[in-house]
């Protein structure tokens, strides 16, 4: 079921929606766009932050992650 909603725009959204309206959309379109467009882009960022926590939480990754930075400290060229 669709569901109309209000919006108060200021001058950078309006901007924006008239540039996605100029490719073609309609107003609604271009509207619903940008909002899956920012829900996938918040959910990738919550699950990168996810994975990051879960990386800083292994031990086990991270003295690896020190062996291994070590190591190519030691193959550095000098100079």
């Amino acid at each position: 079921m669709a569901k109309a909603i209000s919006v108060r725009l200021d001058g950078e959204s309006e901007r924006a929606l008239r540039v996605l309206e100029a490719s073609g959309l309609s107003r609604s379109e271009a509207i619903r766009s940008a909002l899956l467009a920012s829900a996938r882009r918040l959910r990738r960022h919550q699950d990168l932050a996810a994975e990051v926590a879960a990386l800083e939480a292994d031990e086990h990754d991270r003295t690896e992650m020190a062996e291994v930075a070590a190591l190519m400290e030691t193959l550095r060229a000098s100079g």
